[in-house]
């Protein structure tokens, strides 16, 4: 009896912890229905949640914005969990007449409680909130000039080590540097930014330039897009606010602020500084000892010009001077004394006379000493630089490289010119009247600017789109541009409210840049009766008088950006041959049919037009076409595009026209592309493929292109390759072929449905030209490239894909191969960088003959590949010849030198997520050697079993950053 009274809590307890799970299992059994409710109904909440979800991310790409990584997880893990439940729907459907004691009730009660787990990995899934999806891209660190442009001096390198010196000073925290214009001020602080971040002295290191005609938004952009930060306040005040608050949560930094010509509030701007931030160190240039004064500069460093050793150092290696030639070198160096040991003019000028005679050289010597350059002698610390440029000017050999250089003096002091708006002024200008085409012109430009660059007259930019000029070079430009001989007006980027009347007198200029301005008013009756060239910009809301253009008759050339204009104003100037329009509201378009010799027409972001006028179907000798975002342009009238013969550049692709009908309808048509027999430029956007007529084709005269059909987005406003980018579309094969135009380097192909191989067999001459390959979300795809076999006879041999340098395959749950078919005739010999991601039936990557010939592969990214087992491996059917020592085991094969396989330029193996790797090649080769090794990355690879080496004895270099988890 006692013992039973003791027992009885036991059981008790025992019976209330069984209670509860009996119970679930209770519901498992007899309430299948309501776990099959709440299966579906958080299914469908997920599913809307992840395209609500996908759409965010679409628009933060399309904003060239950085997606966070936990919402990309995110993404992936409901995408996975989303395709997981396809067999628990099927099931549900099997049991769905099944009652409780019937013979599948065992299975069943298992899929209730499957159900019952699959919804609450659904319900974590939803819990999680993103009030954002994405963070503004940070730019590249800031890069410095190479040392080609300028080669390091003592002074440059005293100068660096006491701006380094007094970075590390807690009590200095305002450095100013001072020297003459083009003496290296700025490639020093550029390397001492670079030196500072290397050393990890700031958190951030910030770098704008101020110029002699600051402008606050400007520099405030500059630093808000080095920060990542969005600033969508309109005023002043507003902006450094937002960048002030932003730099406040900044501990340390270090602010570079170049070309500083007076003092600057940098409150005004948005900085924090001195008791309103501590931590911040502000390193400014200037030509001026009074700036750093003005600016309360603890440290002045002084760079100055280069001793005469250094100096004929410089000169003689950009002259292309060589030791022995004594006699030539005792003029040289004359002339390089003249150049008064400023970098600026030591490069220019020795470029300029390189592989001269010893006559040029002779002659060169005498105009520099006796130089009387015009009004130069009232310009002390310019006098010797614009002697020395003045030289280089002379020297350029063709007359269009000096059109070209004088042109760039027309956009305001430290702008990135972008060559295209360059093409098009030059061509306006009549300056390349023998170019057979606009692209001819364009690929003049070019070549003039990569001589203007190498004789150091010009400055490379971040991008090969845009040029830049020294401030100490456009000065000369716009002192040469303002003889009789060119006539310009240079007033760009000043911060103009009004037009310069003064006393001035306008009947001698050819050539007058206003742009980068806001002019609220303009002047009525304006008499330009030479004036050729008009570059403009305006306030938004002023409306340009009637009467304004009336005294230019002889007018080639217009750029109005901003404002409101009637076309029929410019009823009188027919001479035109280039009209910009940007951001412009524009009205009366039909007058454009009396500028007849018009060859560019660009009605760029010109929000008011929702119509094209069937009139400028008769702009017979207009070559190019330019309506990018004209968002809200709905119509092209029928035959209007195919009525414009020369058209060779039409662009309609950015947030624009896409209102493309098939056949009969009230709209253009694709069709009228083909009867435009010069076309090479295009950029266009189709939203359907129903868009598309029947058995058409694009010309093969197309050159240049950005085609997108159905959604997508092209970063820059002009094609500079040949691009096609395919969105949310059903794709069938036909449709592709139709697509897969001359030359094609470019593929992105994203959320694409219908297509089985996206390149197939009859398309393989194609894959020569392929450069980059992206394919993303496409369900169906289950093969990329089909390689049959070369026809009898053919020369072919390692030239298909031998272009490709980016292979980028995400989201295609049914890939089984990449490449299918014998692969003799491939070659990966420019592939750069393979990414691969959520692959869940693809087996392996490469055969052993691919992965011989990948010289140039420096990242490899493969992650969440459910059954891929090995990196390398022959095809099935397809084995290749390959050695093989005797009784070798076929699973994993020991190190063989013989039978290693060198990436000699990886730089990254990142390997994540994958359950079936056992080892990199199968049957074949188990070592490789990574000599450039900088980061290897395995992770949730339980089964790999292969050995990784940077160096030949097998081991792993100390500069790798190796990570196993």
């Amino acid at each position: 009896m006692d013992i039973i009274s003791a027992a009885g809590p036991i059981i008790s307890k025992i019976a209330d912890l069984l209670v509860e799970p009996v119970g679930r299992q209770f519901r498992h059994m007899f309430y299948f229905n309501d776990f099959v409710k709440e299966f579906k109904q958080k299914k469908e909440n997920l599913v809307s949640e992840k395209e609500r979800l996908h759409d965010d991310v679409e628009a933060a790409e399309r904003n060239a914005e950085e997606i966070y990584e936990d919402v990309k997880k995110w993404l992936g893990d409901a995408k996975n969990e989303i395709e997981g439940a396809e067999p628990l729907e099927n099931e549900i459907g099997k049991n769905g007449k099944c009652f409780t004691w019937c013979p599948n009730c065992m299975r069943q009660f298992k899929l209730s409680k499957a159900l019952a787990k699959k919804s609450e990995t659904f319900r974590e899934l939803l819990e999680k909130k993103f009030t954002k999806v994405s963070h503004r891209a940070y730019p590249q660190p800031i890069e410095f000039l190479p040392s080609k442009e300028f080669m390091p001096s003592e002074s440059s390198e005293e100068a660096f080590k006491q701006i380094m010196e007094a970075l590390k000073d807690d009590n200095v925290n305002m450095i100013g540097l001072c020297g003459m214009g083009g003496v290296g001020k700025t490639t020093v602080v550029k390397e001492v930014g670079k030196r500072a971040k290397e050393l990890q002295l700031f958190d951030e290191v910030l770098m704008a330039t101020v110029s002699q005609n600051p402008n606050v938004i400007d520099i405030q952009n500059r630093m808000a897009d080095m920060l990542g930060l969005k600033i969508e306040e309109n005023s002043k005040e507003g902006r450094a606010g937002r960048l002030w608050q932003r730099l406040k949560e900044v501990e340390k930094m270090l602010i570079i602020l170049d070309d500083v010509w007076e003092f600057i509030d940098l409150k005004e701007i948005g900085i924090p500084f001195g008791v309103d931030h501590g931590g911040c160190k502000i390193l400014l240039t200037t030509r001026r000892q009074g700036v750093c004064s003005s600016m309360n500069s603890q440290q002045k460093v002084f760079l100055r010009e280069l001793p005469e050793k250094e100096a004929w150092d410089l000169f003689r290696i950009n002259a292309g001077l060589r030791d022995g030639n004594s006699t030539l070198n005792t003029v040289a160096r004359e002339v390089a004394r003249e150049c008064q040991g400023l970098p600026i003019a030591l490069v220019t000028v020795g470029r300029a006379l390189r592989d001269a005679s010893a006559v040029q050289w002779e002659l060169a010597s005498r105009q520099l000493k006796e130089s009387q350059f015009a009004r130069m002698e009232q310009i002390d610390e310019k006098n010797n630089a614009y002697t020395c440029l003045k030289l280089s000017y002379d020297y350029l050999k063709l007359e269009e490289t000096k059109s070209c250089f004088v042109l760039c003096c027309l956009f305001p002091e430290d702008y990135d010119i972008p060559i295209e708006d360059l093409t098009r002024y030059a061509v306006g200008y009549g300056l390349h009247q023998d170019a057979e085409s606009i692209e001819d012109a364009r690929k003049r430009v070019f070549v003039a600017i990569e001589y203007l660059k190498d004789c150091c007259m010009l400055l490379g930019t971040e991008t090969e789109e845009h040029v830049k000029m020294h401030d100490l070079v456009r000065d000369f430009a716009i002192q040469v541009a303002s003889s009789e001989e060119y006539g310009f007006m240079v007033k760009a980027g000043i911060g103009l409210k009004k037009w310069p009347m003064g006393n001035k007198s306008f009947e001698g200029c050819k050539t007058i840049s206003l742009m980068g301005n806001k002019l609220a008013e303009l002047p009525e009756g304006l008499e330009c009766p030479k004036l050729k060239v008009l570059l403009l910009e305006v306030d938004s809301g002023l409306n340009v008088p009637e009467s304004f253009f009336e005294g230019m008759k002889e007018i080639e050339v217009l750029s109005l950006k901003g404002g409101r204009l009637s076309l029929q104003s410019l009823e009188l100037s027919t001479k035109l041959q280039s009209l910009v329009l940007i951001r412009c509201g524009c009205k009366d378009l039909i007058w454009l049919r009396k500028l007849q010799r018009l060859k560019i027409l660009g009605l760029m972001w010109c929000s008011s037009i929702e119509e094209l006028p069937d009139e400028i179907g008769e702009l017979k000798e207009l070559r190019l076409l330019d309506v990018t975002g004209c968002e809200r342009l709905r119509r092209i009238p029928v035959n209007l595009i195919g009525r414009l013969k020369k058209l060779e550049e039409l662009l309609i692709g950015k947030d624009s026209f896409e209102g493309w009908d098939s056949t009969g309808g009230m709209n253009a048509s694709l069709t009228e592309l083909n009867s435009l027999s010069q076309l090479a430029v295009l950029s266009l956007k189709i939203p359907k493929v129903e868009c598309i007529p029947r058995d058409f084709v694009f010309p093969v005269s197309l050159r240049k292109y950005d085609i997108i059909l159905g959604y997508g987005f092209v970063r820059g406003g002009y094609p500079t390759s040949t691009r096609l980018i395919l969105g949310g579309t059903s794709l069938n094969a036909k449709t592709f072929e139709q697509l897969f135009l001359h030359k094609l380097e470019s593929v992105e192909v994203r959320d694409c449905g219908d297509v089985f191989t996206l390149f197939p067999a009859r398309l393989r001459q194609g894959l020569k030209n392929l450069r980059r390959v992206e394919i993303e979300d496409c369900k169906s795809l289950e093969e990329v490239f089909e390689l049959d076999e070369a026809d009898e006879g053919s020369s072919e041999e390692k030239e298909l894909l031998s272009s490709l340098t980016l292979l980028q395959l995400s989201g295609l749950p049914e890939l089984k191969c990449i490449w299918k078919g014998p692969t003799r005739h491939v070659s990966l010999q420019s592939l750069n960088i393979l990414s691969l991601d959520s692959l869940d039936k693809l087996p392996f990557i490469f055969t052993p003959s691919l992965a011989q010939s990948l010289p140039k592969l420096a990242g490899l990214y493969i992650n969440n590949c459910a059954e891929l087992q090995h990196i390398i491996r022959e095809e099935a059917g397809e084995r290749e010849i390959i050695p093989q020592s005797p009784g070798q085991d076929d699973q994993a094969s020991p190190i063989n030198v013989e039978k290693e396989i060198v990436l000699p330029n990886l730089k990254v193996l990142s390997l994540e997520q994958l359950s079936s790797i056992v080892c990199f090649s199968f049957g074949w080769c188990d070592y490789f050697l990574f000599p450039r090794l900088k980061k290897l990355k395995i992770h949730q690879c339980p089964k790999l079993t292969t050995k990784f080496a940077t160096t030949p004895d097998g081991s792993m270099s100390a500069q790798s950053e190796v990570l196993l988890i």
